[in-house]
Parts: C-alpha cells; sequence; structure tokens
C-alpha cells in the first residue's frame, strides 16, 4: 500500500484518522500502532515478525545498557551495544545483501550452485537504521531507554515514515510519544503539507518516471538506438522524477504526522540549487546524511585525523552509502563516485570554489550529479557504458526528427517539475500573500482542495504509479 493510492486515501488514511480522534488522548497511542502494524503487513504479513523482532531485541539491550550503567549487571554497556549491532546488520546482510555476496562469490569460484532467493523486507533499512540510532543514542546517555516495548515498537512501525523515511531519530520524537498537543492548527498544516506530496508525486514525478521509462528502456540494446538528445532528456526527466518522488513522500510522511501530533525533521531543502557537491549533500536526504555522519563519520574521527585515515573514512562512509541503498555493484560505484567528488572539493579545490561565480559552480554541481543519478539508475553496467557513450556523442546520433519531437512535446513538463524543485512557487506565493491579506486567507485552502481534487481525478485513470523504495 502506498501513500498515493486510492485504498491508503479513501480506506486507510481517513479510517486512520476517524479512529485517533474518536478514541480518549491516551488511547491514540494504540490506534496508531494497531493500524500500523496493520499497513506494514500489507505488503508482507510474515515480515512484520522481522520488524517485531527488531524492535524487540532493540529493547531488550537498550535496558540492558542503562542498568550496567547503573551497575545491576556484570556485563558492560559496550557489550550490550556490540551484541544489538551485530544482530541489526546481521539481519540487514542476511535479508539485504546475502544473495549479492553469494552471487559475486559463485560467479568468480562457482560456488554456491544455488543462490538462494531472499525477498527484501520493505523498509528494512529505514526501522533497522532507526532502532540502531536509538541503542546508541541510549549508550551515548543522550536519550532514556523506552520502558514499555509496545511503545518503542510504535516508533519503530509508524506507518508515517516506516518504509520510505525520513530516519526519524528516537530524541526527535521521545516526548512526543507520551505528550501530544494537536491543535487545529497542526491539523491544516499537515493536511496542506500533505496535499503538495501528494501533488508533487501524482502529478509530477510519475509524469517524470513515464518519460525517463521511455527514453531510457531496458536493454543495452534498446538503449544503443536513442540519441544523445534522448539520453539527456530521459536522465534530467528521471533526475527529477527521484527527487519529486522521494521528497513527496517525505512531505506525506511529515504532514500525516503533524496531523496527529508527530514534528519530524526535514529530509530535503532543494537540493537542486546546490552550488557545490558538499552542498548537494546536505540539502540531499538529510536523515541519511546525518545518520552516516553522527555515527559513523565522527566516530571513526571524521576529517580530525591524518589524510591516510581521512580517506578511509570518506571510503568507508559512502561505500556504505551506496550499500545502503542497494545490493548492486552500481550503488557501490555510485556512493564511492560521490566519495571521490568530496574529497576532491574539500581538499583541492575548497578555496577555488568559492571564487568561481555562482552559475559555474552549479552548472559544474548539476552535471556530476546527473551523471551521478545515471550510476544510480543502470543496474547494468554494459548499459550504464552504453548510456555513457551515448550521452556523449560516441557511437550515436546526436538528434533525430522522433528526438526533436519528444524534446518538444515534454519540454513544459520538464520546465514546471524544475521550477517545482526550486523556492520559486513558494517565494510568488509569499509575495502575493504579503500584498493581499483576502489572497492569503483563501489562496491556500482553495489550493489544497483544487491540489487533492486533481490528484483524486489522476489516480482513479492513472494505472502508472511506480514505488521507488522497495529495494530500500
Amino acid at each position: 500500500m502506498v501513500f498515493s493510492s486510492l485504498i491508503f486515501l479513501f480506506v486507510f488514511l481517513t479510517a486512520n484518522l476517524i479512529a485517533y480522534f474518536a478514541v480518549s488522548p491516551e488511547k491514540r497511542n494504540n490506534v496508531l500502532l494497531i493500524f500500523s502494524l496493520v499497513f506494514y503487513a500489507w505488503g508482507g504479513p510474515r515480515y512484520l515478525l522481522l520488524l517485531a523482532g527488531e524492535t524487540l531485541v532493540s529493547w531488550l539491550f537498550a535496558i540492558r545498557i542503562d542498568e550496567a550503567r547503573a551497575g545491576y549487571t556484570k556485563r558492560s554497556e559496550k557489550f550490550y551495544l556490540v551484541c544489538d549491532l551485530v544482530i541489526m546488520l546481521g539481519c540487514l546482510a542476511i535479508f539485504k545483501y546475502l544473495g549479492f555476496f553469494l552471487g559475486n562469490i559463485k560467479a568468480v569460484f562457482g560456488v554456491p550452485k544455488t543462490v538462494p532467493g531472499i525477498a527484501l523486507p520493505i523498509g528494512i533499512s529505514f526501522y533497522t537504521f532507526q532502532l540502531i540510532s536509538y541503542v546508541v543514542d541510549v549508550y551515548r546517555n543522550e536519550v532514556r531507554p523506552q520502558r514499555e516495548y509496545w511503545k518503542l515498537l510504535l516508533y519503530s512501525s509508524l506507518f508515517h515514515q516506516c518504509i520510505a523515511g525520513p530516519i526519524v531519530r528516537y530524541e526527535t520524537v521521545a516526548d512526543q510519544i507520551d505528550n501530544r498537543k494537536i491543535t487545529a492548527n497542526d491539523i491544516y498544516m499537515g493536511l496542506r503539507r500533505f496535499s503538495v506530496g501528494l501533488a508533487k508525486k501524482a502529478i509530477l514525478a510519475n509524469s517524470c518516471a513515464s518519460i525517463a521509462d521511455t527514453l531510457l528502456p531496458a536493454g543495452v540494446a534498446s538503449l544503443k538506438a536513442q540519441t544523445t538528445l534522448e539520453m539527456w532528456l530521459g536522465m534530467i526527466a528521471y533526475m527529477l522524477q527521484i527527487y519529486l518522488d522521494f521528497s513527496a513522500y517525505s512531505d506525506m510522511a511529515i504532514g500525516m504526522g503533524r496531523m496527529v501530533g508527530f514534528h519530524y525533521d526535514e529530509n530535503f531543502n532543494y537540493p537542486y540549487m546546490a552550488t557545490s557537491v558538499n552542498n548537494f549533500w546536505r540539502r540531499w536526504h538529510i536523515s541519511l546524511s546525518s545518520f552516516f555522519r553522527d555515527y559513523v563519520y565522527i566516530p571513526l574521527g571524521g576529517n580530525r585525523c591524518s589524510t591516510a585515515k581521512y580517506i578511509r573514512n570518506m571510503a568507508i562512509v559512502w561505500f556504505l552509502t551506496g550499500m545502503w541503498h542497494g545490493a548492486s555493484w552500481n550503488f557501490i560505484f555510485w556512493g564511492l563516485f560521490y566519495g571521490v567528488l568530496l574529497f576532491i572539493e574539500k581538499t583541492l579545490f575548497k578555496k577555488k570554489l568559492q571564487k568561481i561565480p555562482a552559475p559555474f559552480c552549479y552548472i559544474y554541481t548539476m552535471f556530476f550529479v546527473i551523471l551521478g543519478w545515471a550510476l544510480f539508475y543502470f543496474t547494468d553496467l554494459n548499459a550504464l557504458w552504453t548510456f555513457i557513450k551515448s550521452a556523449f556523442g560516441v557511437g550515436t546520433a546526436l538528434y533525430d526528427l522522433t528526438a526533436v519531437s519528444t524534446f518538444c512535446t515534454n519540454a513544459w513538463l520538464i520546465a514546471v517539475c524544475v521550477i517545482a524543485s526550486t523556492p520559486i512557487p513558494t517565494i510568488i506565493h509569499k509575495n502575493f500573500c504579503k500584498k493581499s491579506k483576502v489572497f492569503a486567507a483563501i489562496s491556500e485552502p482553495v489550493l489544497v482542495i483544487v491540489g487533492l481534487g486533481v490528484c483524486f481525478v489522476l489516480l482513479v485513470g492513472q494505472t502508472y504509479n511506480p514505488f521507488l523504495y522497495f529495494r530500500f
């Protein structure tokens, strides 16, 4: 069940909100937990046991860490932390990476004869990282352990963000689990944010996905038939799709959380406005970047160490960042690609970039971001190599009449999506609101109602509604 489906909007979410506000405040967590477990079980009931089991493990070890700190047990806090990390990362490795590693071993050594096909539990990377951050924060004495198991299960399974993020740290919602005050403004602001996300997904992201899938077909033979213009147009469409899609789900998660009193941190900050690769990663998937920074990069020593260790730290972080996104070589190369770029920026070009005019910095950044998305898109490395050659005019025509027609047909949509990926719409709306109090009072409710109406109309007749997060 995805947020942009009619069954979610008209049945699940509607029933959840009605039930939530129909019960007394002290029973609302129970309603959220029941609906969250049903939501997760919808995508694979058997993996609900995995989610509950990982939560149980983290709940027990966090309590043991606290007891060891107080002197109630003979084991040290570090022992329980290591045990939790081994189990949590072990589960992630088995379900997400075992097939990948065994497949590569078989390709080299010929064994094992059969590589087991293990289905990937939806959202396992998100909730595993959340639970790891919880236990580590308890170990660091930054949060108190949650003594009630079902409340920690509520945290790990909250359907708003369980399968598509953002990665919510326990400290962000620890107090809100027990103490939430919901105002009419919270409900309205949450509905508005949800509407923005739904419009991004249903109107813009799905349209970009259709263009990208058409212009970047699967298979090397099909790719070779594309012109250079079609390659770049297709990759730009994919670049816009993945941002609008991913940020849309974050918008919807933040909006739904706000409706019931949870305040999640922002996950995107107009990443395609960045003027350096470093700045791009400060704006893109902020919850993941901050997780690796706080729980991997800084504990390894960050950049306050020798050059050799700094290179090691960067390599580890970006290797893990690539692996987090999927069990495939292209994701590993994608992560290391950014690791190399960031190392070069921070060591060789840091001062030089500050002297280059912003427009040139922007062009440089977007060029490498697009190349990065090519690495991300093509899981087949032969197809990736075909794209790179064609994108730079090697062995293919620069354009033909079909390519020009495709460009002209989709140029308006690409332009709209580019504008939607910037703060321009927000700035224009705020300026109009400043000039007219009447406009300020009626514009937002009207936009919300119209936006929801358009989304519902599109979703009723839309059969193409891709979900990008199964691999995570």
